[in-house]
């Protein structure tokens, strides 16, 4: 009976114990909680290529396109060229009507020879009043004849002489004439004024042209061995440009693809002046690339990058982990140890495009530096490490 009791004492004695541990365990982890080891989000500084530039888009045009018009008015005979056709200067690209271009030529070539005709009239009639006034003069110095006479015969041959003039007058004009409706008759052949390639038809055969007033367009010709491209630049980004810096491209069908150039100019004014100050102000820059295959073509899209700065190889972090900037230039970073702490650290800083900082000083390849607090919500596309 007493061994049952002291039994039943010592359970009461331990359950009493483990009450009393549980119940501190409790107070201590709501009164005394233990500090959790800091979390991070966190970039290992790493080499890297780095570039500043100015992002614009762009068009791409033919570095020369010609509309090739039509001078003279008719119908559109025969048209010799099909989009796409390669052709060379002085090619035969279309024929217009030419008939009434020759008939206007050979009733011009008509009036030259009736005016050629009349004046070889004109001048065998002075020839016979020269020929008269000699021998009036000579038969007045013999008082055979009256002094009328001999003033009468040389006012025939004034006469004659002026006629001779006007008739050359005629002749010159009539030539001139003639040689404006062969050159209009040439024109009825439109020729190509380059090499290049057909890149629109805006008339086809059997349409009338009527080059009244302006030339009226039948084609257009591009020389698309070459490239200008015409970039956007706005005018927050304008004063960093300049002509000679390196630029390069790329287009919606090839965005792996890049094509590298010289810019040659900005132009000075916008393209248009916009009517509200709040308008945005773009002004175009220029460049050329070469095009041996053809595969860029009028008017493609172009994503343009000029570029302003340039690193290869460097050691870099993200500018997100840039913190306080101190009179020297230098930058606070935070690294993370072996221990999980992060402490802060001064580092001097090259290249920044704004998302990847050059390191010069101060940081090495491997280097944890902290890009956010991972309690807070901050982060970056980085680890999140703890100790």
């Amino acid at each position: 009976m007493a061994w049952k009791f002291k039994r039943w004492s010592w359970l009461r004695i331990v359950m009493v114990l483990l009450l009393l541990a549980l119940l501190g365990w409790g107070v201590k982890a709501i009164f005394f909680p233990s500090k959790a080891a800091p979390q991070y989000t966190t970039a290992k500084a790493a080499k890297a290529d780095l570039e500043n530039a100015v992002l614009a888009t762009g068009t791409l045009q033919a570095f020369r396109k010609v509309d090739v018009g039509a001078q003279v008015s008719g119908q559109l005979q025969k048209l010799e060229v099909g989009l796409g056709d390669k052709v060379k200067k002085g090619q035969l690209l279309a024929t217009i009507d030419p008939e009434l271009a020759q008939n206007e030529a050979l009733n011009a070539e008509a009036s030259l020879e009736g005016l050629l005709a009349q004046r070889q009239s004109t001048l065998l009639q002075l020839e016979q009043a020269q020929i008269d006034l000699a021998r009036q003069q000579t038969m007045l110095s013999r008082e055979a004849t009256s002094k009328q006479a001999v003033e009468d015969a040389s006012l025939k041959q004034r006469t004659l002489q002026s006629d001779l003039a006007l008739r050359d007058a005629d002749i010159k004009k009539a030539k001139l004439t003639l040689d404006s409706a062969k050159t209009r008759l040439g024109y009825t052949r439109i020729l190509a004024p380059i090499d290049g390639e057909v890149v629109a038809i805006t008339t086809l055969e059997g349409q009338t042209v009527i080059a009244a007033q302006q030339a009226p367009n039948l084609l257009t010709l591009a020389d698309l061995s070459s490239i200008t491209v015409k970039a956007q630049i706005s005018e927050a980004d304008v004063m960093k440009v300049h002509a000679g810096q390196v630029v390069y491209f790329t287009t919606l069908g090839e965005p792996d693809k890049r094509y590298y150039g010289k810019l040659r100019a900005i132009q000075p004014m916008p393209e248009k002046v916009p009517d509200k100050v709040a308008t945005a102000i773009f002004y175009n820059a220029l460049f050329e690339v070469p095009n041996p295959t053809h595969a860029l073509r009028q008017d493609m899209t172009a994503q343009v990058a000029i570029v302003l700065d340039h690193a290869k190889s460097v050691l870099s972090i993200p500018t997100i982990a840039l913190g306080i900037k101190a009179k020297d230039g230098r930058y606070t970073v935070r690294v993370v140890g072996v221990d999980g702490i992060a402490v802060d650290r001064q580092i001097k800083t090259g290249l920044n495009n704004n998302v990847q900082v050059q390191v010069l000083e101060g940081l090495k390849e491997g280097d944890l530096v902290v890009t956010g607090d991972a309690a807070l919500g901050k982060s970056d596309s980085s680890v999140s490490i703890g100790a």
